[in-house]
């Protein structure tokens, strides 16, 4: 799985003036003379709620370089009211005109630059397509508008119903109807509502559900039927429907969402109940608490009612734990039941909060304890020539759906699940002597997430936070309460790349989604990782950290400050404190170089060459260690602890095929030149092609192997992505676990405005994000600096 870095929205380039260079001892060059003009536009509208709206243009110099540009266009309809960004605006009539700011008046041909803006308007809303720079008509294009489906394969149980979701990829100039018909096949099978949906240009970018049914049958057949959904002039999309018969085929039981629960003290936690097959009647199941912890109580849900109708939708049940003083964690057995059926019991651990029983938290965890070595990352790397050389480093952990809780197997077969892990690092830590043991984990299974790319999308919708609750975070606090496992320090990475998205790329800054604007609207986000942080926060030997990003996505200006206090509503919603955020993370799966001994600390004459782009840092140790400062400014303890993970940020002799050309042998000192842009990027350390770059990036090696308190305020460098897992596909992979396609992690394609229209640098034949990825793997420990023995 991958997670994917973002630009800060902006991509600002401008040269250096005389006066500014010779405070370096650097020349200014002489940029050539302007010649033809030659551009292309592309407006792409960003939301519109019937009478005001937002759009983001992307412009591109296609002629001889630009010192300065000015773009002008004539609105259709009735617009105005603009309040812009990125450049200077102004409006006559109908006639708009936008004009360069001073950091972004140079494009060099080929290079792009992207502005936008908020609106008014009344009657129709219909894109302008006459664009202009410097009174030369450009090329006009508007995002391709395509249907999005998810998932496309469904199974709906018999006598019951299930949904997918629909949306457009983009804004339509007109309203678009999308039908869904079933083909031939199983006729129980049927669209039940959903089959005709209208789109407009205020709606396109919000899910609208198809529901299907199945109906009662007598046979034993898990019949199956395509459902096709298509609209005019667009790719229809295939949902392959299959019924989950329940006529001999599944046996009557109870199904319940997890046997162990962790009910903080002075909270409460829930677990649902259905039935597994349609009943014949009524039938009612109860929750009685047995002996045990009398402090732990059924709440609500103690009876409940199945029927024909919603035998298949869970019903919750909560439970309480009232405060007590002492300082155990007490369990309860709670016996779910109805007459005839087998009960199953869910056992409930009291999150105690008077202390616990693995004792007060260490300041560090990492400080003098030995890590997890995951068992089967290790036997992957030991499968690799070479890879013995680093096989039993410790790794992060990836929970990246509800399934992998539990997963199908041993250490030596199938997939390990959160208890298989925590019982290994539990027998690790016994052969570890008095020493304590960390496990690393990653909470990554948000709603909507990943909002902001494809290739790490996930298995739940946008509007399910429930289920992430109740499905996920409650599943995982119930194991990580165990008894069994008290004595474990267990450092909890909480979702990758969530916070960050709903700064940067959200509103009308210039890389905003949809899908962004709809995670900042509905609070899945905030609300998702406060619940993760309130109910794993109240584990005593649980150490939250918050993923933070990294500099080459919060270091600049508008983003440093509104991320940490982005961070810190999540970490007071839903009814967390900031007390059970232990620290932060940078840098997850990214290649951000460590430091950048060769370029020095980044002046303000620096911040203007074209790879620093303004950025007030230009390393992760750097940033973290501000980043921290700031986050205790914004109200956290200031005994929080950083993490950086140097997993792949080593960035070594790059001596390994394939390599972009601008990934050459690893400097050995600072660059000679006197132009400022040749001195960065012949001293520089990240040999990307540009900083918005993050899938599977060619050149890119191991970086400072994994050890506690390196440097003031890091409480470790660590490889959470363990090296050899794929950040996403290059090519379409159909998979059954959520994960697009993102055209970052294909190494033919020439970029976007994130990453300032480059190539993507990514390595080619990549599989889906965190399935092995050989390749990836041998570069990674060729390229590794410090090298490997």
């Amino acid at each position: 799985m991958r997670i994917p870095i973002r630009s800060a929205g902006r991509r600002l380039t401008a040269l250096l003036g005389a006066s500014a260079l010779a405070a370096i001892g650097l020349v200014a060059v002489a940029t050539p003379a302007q010649a033809a003009v030659s551009c292309q536009v592309t407006y792409t509208k960003a939301w519109d709620n019937g009478s005001g709206f937002g759009a983001n243009i992307n412009i591109t110099n296609t002629g001889d370089p630009l010192t300065s540009w000015s773009l002008t266009w004539t609105w259709p309809g009735n617009q105005g009211g603009i309040q812009g960004w990125s450049a200077n605006y102004s409006q006559s009539g109908q006639n708009v005109t936008a004009t360069n700011l001073s950091y972004n008046g140079n494009l060099a041909t080929g290079a792009s630059t992207g502005i936008g803006f908020n609106g008014t308007y009344s009657g129709t809303n219909t894109n302008p397509s006459n664009f202009a720079i410097n009174g030369v008509s450009c090329g006009g294009t508007t995002p391709t508008v395509s249907l999005v489906v998810s998932p496309t394969s469904l199974s709906v149980p018999e006598g019951g119903t299930a949904t997918y979701a629909v949306r457009l990829s983009a804004a339509p100039s007109s309203n678009v109807t999308v039908t869904t018909t079933a083909g031939s096949g199983d006729s129980n099978l049927t669209v039940s509502s959903g089959a005709s949906l209208t789109f407009t240009s205020s709606n396109w970018s919000t899910n609208q559900n198809v529901t299907l049914a199945a109906a009662e049958d007598s046979d034993t057949t898990n019949g199956t039927r395509p459902f096709t959904v298509a609209s005019s002039g667009l790719t229809s999309v295939t949902v392959n429907a299959t019924e989950a018969d329940n006529d001999g085929t599944t046996t009557q039981s109870l199904v319940v969402s997890s046997t162990s629960v962790s009910v903080p003290e002075g909270g409460t936690a829930t677990y649902t109940v259905r039935l597994a097959a349609v009943p014949s009647g009524n039938v009612t199941v109860t929750n009685t608490a047995g002996s045990g912890d009398t402090n732990i109580t059924v709440s609500s849900g103690s009876s409940l009612t199945f029927t024909t109708s919603n035998w298949s939708t869970p019903q919750t049940v909560t439970l309480a734990a009232a405060e007590d003083s002492d300082s155990t964690a007490g369990t309860r057995p709670i016996t779910v039941a109805s007459s005839g059926l087998t009960s199953v019991t869910v056992t409930a651990t009291e999150a105690d909060n008077d202390g616990g029983t693995g004792g007060p938290r260490a300041d560090n965890p990492y400080a003098n304890a030995g890590v997890y070595v995951n068992p089967q990352w290790r036997a992957k790397a030991l499968a690799e020539p070479g890879g013995s050389r680093i096989a039993n480093q410790p790794t992060g952990v990836w929970f990246d759906r509800i399934s992998a809780l539990t997963g199908n197997g041993s250490p030596t077969t199938g997939t390990m699940g959160l208890a298989d892990h925590l019982d290994q690092a539990v027998t690790q830590d016994a052969a570890n002597g008095s020493t304590p043991m960390v496990i690393q984990i990653v909470v990554y299974n948000l709603p909507g997430r990943d909002c902001a790319a494809l290739a790490s999308n996930g298995e739940l919708g946008p509007t399910e936070l429930a289920r992430y609750k109740s499905e996920y975070i409650d599943v995982m606090a119930g194991i990580l309460a165990r008894p069994a496992y008290a004595n474990l320090r267990i450092v909890a990475i909480i979702e990758i790349d969530s916070l960050p998205n709903l700064v940067t790329n959200v509103g009308g800054r210039a890389t905003a989604t949809a899908m962004c604007d709809t995670m900042l609207a509905n609070r899945g986000y905030v609300d998702g990782v406060g619940y993760a942080l309130n109910k794993l926060g109240a584990i005593p030997n649980v150490y939250n950290y918050i993923d933070a990003a990294h500099h080459g996505w919060v270091g600049w200006d508008d983003n440093f400050g509104a991320t940490a206090n982005m961070m810190f509503t999540a970490a007071t919603a839903s009814g967390s404190t900031a007390a059970n955020v232990h620290g932060f993370i940078t840098n997850t799966a990214n290649t951000s170089a460590l430091t950048e001994p060769y370029v020095g600390s980044v002046t303000e004459q620096l911040r203007q060459t074209t790879w620093i782009d303004w950025n007030r840092y230009n390393d992760e140790l750097t940033f973290a260690q501000a980043f921290r400062s700031r986050l205790i400014q914004s109200g956290f303890s200031s005994s929080i602890g950083m993490l950086i993970d140097t997993s792949r940020n080593g960035w070594g002799s790059c001596v390994q095929t394939p390599c972009q050309p601008t990934q050459a042998t690893r400097p050995t000192a600072a660059s000679t030149s006197t132009d400022p842009n040749t001195f960065v990027n012949q001293s520089r350390i990240d040999r990307r092609i540009h900083k918005g770059n993050w899938c599977n990036q060619a050149g890119a090696g191991l970086g400072e192997r994994p050890r506690s308190a390196p440097a003031t305020g890091i409480d470790a460098y660590v490889w959470i992505k363990p090296p050899g897992e794929s950040d996403g596909s290059s090519s379409l992979i159909p998979n059954d676990e959520g994960k697009g396609f993102d055209r970052m992690c294909d190494p033919t394609y020439p970029g976007n405005a994130r990453n300032g229209n480059s190539m993507s640098g990514a390595l080619p034949n990549a599989p889906v994000s965190g399935h092995w990825f050989s390749a990836q793997f041998q570069q990674l420990m060729a390229n590794a600096y410090p090298p490997l023995s």
